[in-house]
Order: structure tokens, then C-alpha cells, then sequence
């Protein structure tokens, strides 16, 4: 088996895609669990962002499963698979997992070095436990993702050159000026209660804005963050939380509005923004960072608006310097992708190791049943003796040999080596297999036990 990416994001296609192709957690569900029943996939896992949608799985052959994904993602996302192809990338081993770390490591971020990525392969990840399509292999990618990208936070600058999608977004409202001294005592208006709203409203809090408002569909989630925003030793501004149907009224006072929900239709109608506009005395900043939108894009046309969105983001971050230290995390990627191929090598032949020790231990009980028939006066003693040398004759014997097929299976083109044990000591390959699923069933006892608690 084989991993398998294929995907679209703001790097291969237009933002006006990426939004009608855009997931509901409900369709991204259903996509794992229509890829898992697909003929050449095995493991499935979906990476989706307000910037990139990805689907990825352990394949057993690579045309069929590029023709399978590709359809699926088309399906799934309403867009027409003529129309989404030209877009979409397909990246295999190696080359798949090399995307993942840098996508994981911020790189290939619209904002470069952004961390909050991170969060979002931690949902993906904890997505496909929940619903039991991601085994050994993509288990074991995610994982080794999330810690590649941590590694690459913490060793390098490229935090000095990444910021949060909310910061650049302020940014490119504040349009030149720093951002606390364009908030400062302003009343903001989020729209939303997730990571990115959540971020958002911290943010505007921090950078000293008079009020925060949050609405949300589900009025106590807001109220939490409210809450959380109103503690004693937290950022110090005024919050409260308003019900969605409140969100017309409070669009009149608020001075810059961050949206970002998981609403299919338009939260901010170009009627709704063209009213708040009107006869105001200082312009009203529209920060969309929803995926599809949440704002009308005519808000562009109407006056004393400034309105950023992921489409001019994109534009925006296209221009935006690159650190130096984007070098040495590319340079960490190589490493950890070199890493985790000779892992998955090495692992690959484990059970067929772990299969031949069975069966040499087989053989010694087998033998020293026999002997026990033919010397039936051997007492205890000299049982115990002859079983251990028998034991550690076999195991010298084996030693050196599994050792070094275990490293000579890590290294590229090393996958042979499992058929080879295989057919040079005979083994059953069902016993092979049994091992593999014991492995396979460990691995899922605390993914169940954990469901629901990734953040």
C-alpha cells in the first residue's frame, strides 16, 4: 500500500473555487467514509482549511486511486470533476509526505509560518479516528506531522515570518498603520465562535478595541468566549454576546467586523452592509475570513467600506517577504521526510520478524516436548538448562540476521526483504498477517478511547 494525496488549495487554484469546493464537516465525513468503501483505498483522512482542501489515503494502486480520489473530491464538493481538475495536485509517497510536513511547518501557508495550521491537522486527524478510517499509516503521518511542525516553531525563526490569518488580516486593514493604533477604541463585531473567530476576538482585544461583540448561531458558545474575553486577568475589554439575529443591529455600531463561520449562504448581505454605512462618521472595516464567504463581495463597492477577504489576502501575502529561516525549515522537512520513510520501511517488515521468532519458539517447545518423551528421567533442573541453551542457541542464530534485515528494510528500495524472510523460512503469511492486525488493533484501542477530545 501506498499514500496518496490529491487536493486543491489558494496555490493551484482561484479563491472563487476553493469556496464553492469548500467542505461542510458533515461532507467531509461522508468523504471519508464513501473513500474507505472505494475499491483501492485502505486508510482515509481529509485536510480542510479555508485555504486548501485534501484528501488523503493509503492506496493500493496509484491511476485507480487518483481517478477514485479526484471523482470523490467532485462529488463531495458539488464542483463538476471536468471543471475541478485543472486544479487539483497529486503528490505520492515520498513526495506526499514532504507536502504534508511543509504544509504542517507553515510553508505552504498563504500566510508563510502560520502556526494554526497545526490545530487543523489535529481536527483531521482526530476526524478520521472519530469515525475509524485512519489506520497504521496515516495515523502515523499525522502525528509525526504535527511534531515535525512543532520542531520547526520551536528550532527555527519562522515565526518571525508567519502570523496568524486574523493578524494579516488586520493588517491589511489597518492598511499601513500599526494595528493597536487603528483598533484602539473601536467597537468589534465577531462573527462566529470557532479557533479562528476566537482568535480574532482575542486579537482585537489585545490590540485594544473599546468593545467585543460575538455572535453566533449557538448563543452559549458565544457566551463562553465572551466569558473567557471578561475574566479577571484576561485581555481587560468589554464582551458580550449577542444571537445571530441581532448580528443587523449591531453591524450599525460596530467600527470593524472579523467573520468567520460554517454558514453555506451569506451572513453579511450587501442590503445589510450598505445600511451600517450609511451616515456613519468614520468608515467600517469588513474582515471575511470565511470559507465559502460570509460577506457579499459587493461590500467592495459600497462607500466608507474597506472590505479584506481570503481573495485579496491571497493577493496580498503573494507580495509579503519571505524569512531567512524558511530555508533551514525546509531543510528540517527533507531530514524528516528521509526519517519517516525508513520508519515506515522498517516497520513494514516487523511483523514478518516478530512471525519468525513465533515460529522459532514453536520449534524449541516442540523440540523439548519431544525430548521429554525420549529422556523421561531429566529432572527439573536439567530440563530448565537444556530448554535455556536450546533458547539461546536460536536466539544468537536469529539475532544478527533480524537485525540486519530490519536495517536493510529501512533503506529506499529495501521492501523486498519482508517476501524474502517470507520465503527463505517458509512462513505461513497468515501468521504474518494475524500479527499485523494485533498491531492494527492496538493501535485503535486508544484512538476510541479518546474520541472526541481533540481540539
Amino acid at each position: 500500500m501506498s499514500l496518496l494525496v490529491v487536493g486543491l488549495s489558494h496555490r493551484s487554484a482561484p479563491v472563487s473555487v476553493l469556496e464553492r469546493a469548500a467542505l461542510s464537516a458533515d461532507a467531509q465525513a461522508k468523504l471519508l467514509q464513501d473513500t474507505l468503501a472505494a475499491e483501492p483505498a485502505a486508510e482515509a483522512s481529509v485536510l480542510s482549511t479555508c485555504n486548501r482542501i485534501e484528501l488523503y489515503a493509503d492506496v493500493d494502486k496509484f491511476h485507480a486511486g487518483v481517478a477514485e480520489l479526484s471523482t470523490l473530491l467532485a462529488q463531495h464538493s458539488g464542483v463538476g470533476l471536468e471543471e475541478l481538475t485543472p486544479y487539483l495536485y497529486v503528490h505520492y509517497e515520498d513526495r506526499a509526505v514532504h507536502h504534508l510536513f511543509s504544509v504542517a511547518c507553515g510553508l505552504d501557508s498563504m500566510v508563510v509560518g502560520e502556526g494554526q495550521i497545526l490545530g487543523q491537522i489535529k481536527d483531521g486527524l482526530a476526524r478520521s479516528q472519530e469515525l475509524h478510517t485512519a489506520g497504521r499509516l496515516l495515523n502515523d503521518l499525522f502525528q509525526q506531522a504535527l511534531r515535525v511542525g512543532k520542531r520547526a516553531h520551536s528550532e527555527t525563526g519562522i515565526d518571525r515570518a508567519g502570523q496568524s490569518l486574523v493578524t494579516f488580516g488586520l493588517e491589511q486593514l489597518a492598511a499601513g498603520r500599526p494595528v493597536d493604533v487603528w483598533a484602539k477604541d473601536k467597537r468589534a463585531l465577531v462573527i462566529g465562535a470557532g479557533s479562528m473567530s476566537s482568535l480574532a476576538a482575542a486579537t482585537l482585544a489585545r490590540a485594544g478595541v473599546a468593545e467585543v461583540v460575538v455572535a453566533n448561531r449557538t448563543l452559549e458558545r458565544a457566551e463562553r468566549l465572551a466569558q473567557i474575553l471578561n475574566e479577571p486577568g484576561g485581555t481587560g475589554v468589554a464582551a458580550r454576546a449577542v444571537p445571530m439575529d441581532a448580528v443587523g443591529d449591531e453591524l450599525t455600531r460596530a467600527d470593524v467586523v472579523v467573520s468567520c463561520t460554517g454558514a453555506t449562504g451569506l451572513v453579511l448581505t450587501e442590503a445589510q452592509i450598505q445600511r451600517a454605512a450609511e451616515g456613519r462618521k468614520g468608515g467600517l472595516s469588513l474582515l471575511d475570513l470565511a470559507m465559502p464567504r460570509d460577506i457579499d463581495g459587493a461590500a467592495h463597492r459600497i462607500g466608507g467600506v474597506r472590505f479584506v477577504d481570503i481573495e485579496s489576502l491571497a493577493q496580498a501575502s503573494a507580495d509579503a517577504p519571505m524569512a531567512a529561516d524558511v530555508d533551514q525549515v525546509r531543510g528540517i522537512v527533507s531530514d524528516e521526510v528521509a526519517a519517516f520513510g525508513a520508519a515506515q520501511r522498517a516497520a513494514t517488515i516487523t511483523p514478518t520478524v516478530v512471525a519468525l521468532r513465533t515460529m522459532a519458539a514453536d520449534v524449541v517447545t516442540g523440540e523439548i516436548a519431544r525430548l521429554d518423551g525420549r529422556l523421561p528421567e531429566l529432572d527439573e533442573k536439567q530440563r530448565a538448562e537444556i530448554t535455556q541453551t536450546v533458547r539461546r542457541v536460536v536466539d544468537k542464530l536469529l539475532h544478527a540476521p533480524t537485525v540486519r534485515v530490519k536495517q536493510l528494510a529501512a533503506e529506499p528500495g529495501g521492501a523486498g526483504y519482508a517476501d524474502a524472510l517470507r520465503t527463505l523460512f517458509d512462513l505461513d503469511p497468515e501468521a504474518v498477517a494475524a500479527v499485523s492486525r494485533a498491531d492494527l488493533n492496538e493501535l485503535n484501542e486508544p484512538v476510541a478511547k479518546n474520541r472526541g477530545r481533540a481540539s
